[in-house]
């Protein structure tokens, strides 16, 4: 009787959780719970932590002080907002608005909060993520009306418009003897930075000061220029033609965002190199429309609308990934929430047309097939790959894959049965779906999932191949297991059935730091007989780049420097100029 009442109390609290669950709506579909790698991903910080919004009292809700509500809205953007939106008014995961969180009531919500959920929803409690005074923190928060960031119009953008160089004070040819074609942007993630490295003697150009935790880099169609955008929102322009390429001009389009691109198309209705720069934000929904040349802001576009499917309205749907199209002047722009492929035809901009293409949502990264005809973007947390016609416009079909799918830009290769094929592997599981991407010689295996592979776990994020390489590689830096985190796999493209090779990439860079050595981000040189991969651990230990012979797979070069700091996405520019994955 005593070992039944002593564990009485946890009995009461699993049932509540359970309840809890229920009376939040569990996805229909069983889900086995968050993993650590799903978890280290949606907990990304958000730009929004720091910025001032506008706060309303709520008599109905339990009281807080200043000092709790600050930290709590720290905490709910850092963890939080990631799943259920800035709002609250839901995204991957289920809404957390007042007029249903008070209704439950704060013990209802800790043990939520404690326990997590079948549907998703993490156990922050009993992961250690999370102590009981947070928990406690936590369920009184969610009970008041959300804090509204602030919007960010054309007053403010232009705001922070800076033209440091003007275009007729920049070089006229090329002045430096930097192999451009083969110099890697390196995002130095924590410092604000990204570093430009020289692909050929493996040494630092300069170090570039930019926007907060750089997500990509873009080339411009040209060639000459370097467009990166911190999750800020800040955009800078980079120009290589100078003696030391540096700084040309920056904006910032709004408080949170993942994308920037440049024009790129050139046909009977026109030649668009270079003269458009298009970049999208998390907060608030909507893309910007700038000149190539000095990121002038043109044109704002908002994404706030209607759910495909569901055709419910969504208050902030997040600009995902965006890509030039090849065929026609127009940007491919993804819609997180909304599950919208956006075809944007800038080719006059004063009278905009965008078709809008629903597939599935949740639309987050993805990229070309080999071709460059088709968009192959994940719709993650819908376990989906949309096939985007950009020649014809439409979608071409929608793909079920494995458990969270995260391609960065994805990996074409010639499989030996099936043909061209462009392949994702995924957070949620350790499989690599290979997706058959040839509709006139291969017809019957045409986005279609022709195979998966088996990778060593889940936490994938990127994947990679080059038209010269016969290997295939994919990094698993978000998985818990730290052997699996701090090395790579390695396929042979011509015999896959023999499974994955090993290289354990963190040991090769023998930092004398302890940190988490996680290695992510396989990128390709120009000519295809290298792969880079950043070695990223925390701020305030040691990381590195370490650089692999592509024919032998044995360790080529090892790229150290203390402003290396947090080293994570990296970019070279040939590849990202003419999307070559």
């Amino acid at each position: 009787m005593k070992t039944m009442k002593r564990f009485a109390p946890l009995a009461a609290a699993l049932l509540a959780a359970a309840a809890v669950a229920a009376s939040f709506g569990a996805h229909a579909q069983e889900k086995k719970g968050v993993t650590e790698s799903e978890l280290k991903y949606q907990a990304g910080a958000s730009p929004l932590a720091a910025e001032a919004m506008y706060q309303s009292s709520n008599p109905k809700a339990p009281p807080m002080t200043k000092a709790e509500f600050d930290s709590a809205r720290k905490i709910y953007f850092e963890r939080c907002a990631g799943c259920h939106g800035v709002l609250r008014k839901g995204a991957t995961g289920k809404p957390l608005t007042p007029d249903i969180t008070q209704d439950k009531g704060t013990e209802y919500l800790k043990v939520f909060i404690a326990y997590g959920s079948p549907a998703g929803m993490p156990n922050w409690q009993t992961s250690g993520e999370m102590d009981e005074k947070t928990v406690d923190l936590m369920a009184r928060y969610i009970q008041h009306d959300p804090p509204v960031p602030p919007e960010f119009g054309m007053a403010q953008i232009k705001e922070t418009w800076k033209v440091i160089i003007p275009p007729a004070q920049r070089p006229t040819k090329k002045m430096n003897n930097y192999n451009i074609e083969n110099i890697f942007s390196t995002t130095l993630r924590d410092t604000g930075e990204v570093a430009l490295i020289d692909g050929d003697t493996k040494k630092i150009i300069n170090i570039v000061k930019t926007g907060y935790a750089v997500h990509i880099s873009r080339t411009s169609a040209s060639g000459r220029f370097l467009f990166v955008i911190g999750r800020d929102g800040k955009i800078n322009m980079i120009d290589l033609w100078m003696p030391k390429p540096d700084n040309v001009a920056e904006v910032r389009i709004g408080l949170e965002a993942r994308s920037v691109d440049t024009s790129k198309y050139k046909g009977k209705e026109g030649n668009y190199s270079d003269k458009l720069v298009i970049a999208g934000a998390y907060w608030p929904p909507q893309y910007v429309m700038m000149k190539g040349d000095t990121l002038e802001p043109l044109k704002i576009v908002s994404t706030r609308g209607m759910v495909v499917g569901t055709q419910e309205y969504h208050p902030e749907p997040r600009v995902a990934s965006i890509v030039a199209s090849h065929f026609k002047p127009e940007f491919v722009v993804n819609v997180k929430e909304t599950g919208k492929t956006l075809m944007v035809d800038y080719s006059n901009i004063d009278a905009l047309k965008v078709t809008e293409i629903g597939s599935a949502p949740f639309l987050h990264d993805g990229g070309w097939d080999s071709t460059k005809r088709y968009f192959m973007v994940a719709a993650n947390q819908s376990n989906k790959i949309s096939v985007i016609d950009a020649k014809e416009g439409k979608l071409a079909a929608i793909v079920e894959v494995g458990k969270i799918p995260h391609p960065g830009r994805g990996a074409n290769f010639i499989h030996p049965k099936f043909g061209p094929v462009w392949s994702t592997g995924h957070l949620g599981d350790e499989t690599i779906s290979l997706i058959g991407t040839d509709p006139v010689k291969h017809k019957q295996y045409a986005f279609k999932e022709v195979a998966k592979l088996k990778g060593p776990g889940g936490g994938a994020l990127f994947i990679k191949s080059h038209p010269k390489s016969t290997h295939l590689y994919s990094d698993t830096p978000l998985n818990p297991d730290a052997k699996i985190s701090q090395s790579v796999a390695v396929y042979d493209i011509k015999n896959l059935d023999k499974g994955y090779t090993v290289l354990p990439i963190a040991e090769w860079a023998d930092l004398k730091d302890d940190g988490a050595k996680r290695v992510v981000q396989p990128e390709y040189n120009k000519a295809g007989d290298e792969v880079w991969f950043a070695v990223w651990s925390a701020k305030n230990k040691e990381s590195a780049l370490v650089v692999v012979d592509d024919k032998t797979l044995k360790l080529k070069a090892v790229i150290k420097d203390p402003r290396l700091i947090t080293p994570t996405g990296h970019f070279n520019v040939y590849n990202t100029q003419h999307d070559v994955y």
